[in-house]
């Protein structure tokens, strides 16, 4: 059977979809899926759905969804993951995982949220679950006042980096302006994401609105074959490695500012992939928020701790720089509808490898890194990508 590749995917619109629930919003991924990876439903020997839910929803049992939006696949069988943030990326490993046990030899990868019917104090609310509720239950801001509370301890002890975070800000925006999937594809510039007003307020000081991902809904689906099904059909994209691991979860108990378990995850990626971090083509990181992705900066080695500032500054990250971060938008412009995040991440970089990313398109990209984390660099995943035809 051999190693597990990606063979094609779908991709929904991000945003405040039309789409009433997660059921829909998967059902609206799945035949484009099949078609774009040259399969039929019979040929799919077992499905992986990552949806978070855990209050979004009263419906659960997302699996068992899949098959009310195409009863081709009743009898196929399906289990749903919830890994935090990284809920698409765990169903992903999974499926992967299934594969190269030899259980089968095609998968299919399907992740969704629907988040915007709900208010967003809410929603808040409900992302806190990704953090230790016994300590951090009472967060003013929710999630999004976690991430204020590790802005402010990152500024106190590196220095205010508020401008720099503008910049990753709108360095997202402008990428995610030709991301025909995006959320939000505009270009708000500098000045706008630097400067407080009523467009772009605190949300949790020292985090604007522009420092903050989207409330999102969408769905993402991938088709993971065997090495020898894949050799026949149009297109493969293989893993030159991928890992996980994990961190305790409360940050009483280690370094906000280290994301050790990120660090770990990238450095054993980079050793079982053979490369050094520059040559890679181009990284989809998960920026939830800007000071996320200055952290995930200094945890995959771009920079000594408190130093992220310098790519930042140098242009390292920019589209046309040495390392492209998150030329598709990242979750700050592309949207970050939970479930969906780590299929969409996967799909991004896979696009770019196959010269099917359009506008997005970077030049000869050959290798591509990926991170999702659940959680505050909880469940930290990391994938090296290459192209196998």
């Amino acid at each position: 059977m051999g190693k597990a590749q990606i063979v094609g995917w779908a991709h929904g619109q991000f945003g405040k979809s039309p789409l009433e629930n997660t059921e829909q919003l998967m059902a609206s991924v799945l035949a484009p899926a099949m078609e774009h990876a040259c399969i039929e439903a019979t040929d799919i020997d077992g499905i992986f759905v990552g949806v978070m839910n855990n209050g979004f929803s009263k419906q659960d049992f997302q699996a068992a969804l899949v098959a009310m939006g195409d009863e081709r696949l009743a009898h196929t069988p399906a289990v749903r993951f919830e890994n935090a943030c990284a809920t698409g990326t765990a169903a992903l490993y999974s499926a992967m995982d299934f594969i190269e046990a030899g259980r089968g030899r095609i998968a299919l990868v399907v992740g969704a949220e629907k988040m915007t019917a709900l208010p967003t104090a809410e929603v808040g609310d409900i992302l806190l679950s990704a953090c230790y509720r016994a300590e951090e239950g009472d967060i003013d801001g929710g999630f999004a006042g976690q991430f204020g509370r590790i802005a402010q301890a990152y500024f106190q002890r590196y220095g205010d980096r508020s401008e720099e975070l503008a910049m990753i800000a709108a360095k997202n925006h402008a990428n995610g302006a030709a991301n025909p999937y995006a959320h939000m594809r505009k270009d708000f510039g500098f000045d706008f994401c630097n400067t407080v007003s009523d467009k772009n307020p605190y949300v949790a000081a020292p985090l604007r609105r522009t420092d903050c991902s989207l409330i999102s809904d969408g769905a993402a689906a991938i088709v993971i074959a065997d090495e020898e099904t894949a050799a026949t059909l149009h297109r493969a994209i293989g893993f030159r490695a991928r890992t996980q691991v994990n961190d305790i979860m409360a940050l009483s108990r280690r370094d906000p500012l280290a994301f050790e378990g990120a660090r770990r995850a990238w450095a054993k990626s980079l050793e079982t992939a053979g490369v050094e971090l520059f040559d890679l083509s181009l990284v989809e990181t998960h920026d939830c928020f800007t000071i996320a992705e200055l952290l995930e900066y200094e945890a995959m080695g771009l920079t000594a701790p408190g130093e992220g500032y310098r790519v930042v500054r140098d242009g390292t990250t920019q589209k046309d720089g040495r390392l492209p971060v998150n030329p598709s938008g990242g979750l700050k412009s592309k949207g970050h509808p939970i479930g969906a995040t780590g299929v969409s991440m996967h799909i991004m970089a896979a696009m770019q490898l196959v010269d099917e990313a359009g506008d997005m398109q970077l030049p000869d990209a050959r290798l591509a890194g990926v991170f999702n984390m659940g959680g505050t660099a909880v469940a930290n995943y990391v994938s090296i990508l290459e192209r196998m035809k």
